[in-house]
């Protein structure tokens, strides 16, 4: 293993009715080539973080793909010095993202996905309503300008924010956010499901536009958190000094002391204990 992994995000929404042979034959594949992080299986699709040699992601990439179910799925890749995971994880879930809620099928419904520059031009609009449908521990490690944080602990209890605190807004312009969009794929449909007309959502999520869209153009604030040893990104996607608190189990700053630490405390795990 040389010294810089390769770090790849993805997810795809598909039948997949023999999830547990893909689960299997993905053990196999991850331990033959050195894996870590985590792949979720479902009877919906799939959904991963996962880090390993050029190689080995390149070829895990590849054996997904001679599944043309698995053709469409677009990748975002990032790279580090240091493992961001502690081990590999392959999970048979009934879900590839945990919501909970009927009505919430991206295959069936979805918002209008918008590239970068176009959920520039949205979210500059004071009419329309900008959600961060991530949790609030990540929202306060950075956000986009203007944006509403809905106070969740999780994401099954997004669903009651919008129940509770959308219900009379379904002719508004809506604009959501997460990660790596796929939060956004479900919440978009739940609120579709629930008769909102004019329902947007950021194409690949946080990390797509921080890849794609210049600092001076912006309209990020902070740093993105990430739920492994990097703990946050910045907008080179780097990892940012960030920690988790080992009381609350919080993202906190480093102080400028643990700063020079950094490289240490990340390559022995010691600042992420977040699960």
């Amino acid at each position: 293993m040389s010294d810089e992994w390769k770090i790849a995000a993805f997810y795809h929404f598909v039948e997949l009715p023999d999830r547990d042979d893909w689960a299997d034959r993905l053990v196999d594949h991850g331990l033959k080539v050195g894996l870590r992080g985590s792949i979720i299986l479902a009877p919906e699709g799939i959904n991963s973080t996962c880090a390993g040699s050029r190689e080995a992601i390149d070829s895990t990439i590849a054996l997904l793909k001679e599944d043309p179910r698995f053709a469409p799925i677009e990748v975002k890749y990032s790279y580090a010095d240091f493992c961001p995971f502690p081990k590999f994880k392959v999970k048979r879930k009934p879900e590839i993202v945990t919501f909970r809620q009927r009505g919430a099928d991206p295959r069936e419904d979805v918002g209008t996905y918008l590239e970068p520059e176009e959920w520039n031009d949205l979210i500059a609009d004071p009419e329309v309503l900008t959600i961060d449908t991530r949790n609030d521990y990540e929202v306060r490690v950075g956000c986009f300008q203007g944006a509403t944080n809905p106070d969740t602990e999780d994401f099954t209890s997004f669903a009651r924010f919008v129940d509770e605190q959308l219900k009379g807004r379904e002719e508004q312009k809506i604009a959501m956010y997460c990660t790596g969009g796929i939060r956004c794929e479900r919440s978009t449909a739940y609120l579709k499901s629930r008769g909102f007309k004019h329902v947007y959502h950021l194409k690949g999520g946080i990390l797509r536009y921080l890849e794609l869209m210049p600092k001076e153009k912006s309209l990020w604030e902070g740093d993105c958190f990430v739920f492994d040893y990097r703990v946050a990104l910045n907008h080179d996607l780097q990892p940012a000094p960030w920690k988790i608190d080992a009381f609350t189990s919080d993202p906190v700053p480093m102080s400028e002391e643990e700063r020079p630490l950094i490289e240490e405390r990340r390559r022995s795990g010691a600042i992420f204990r977040k699960e």
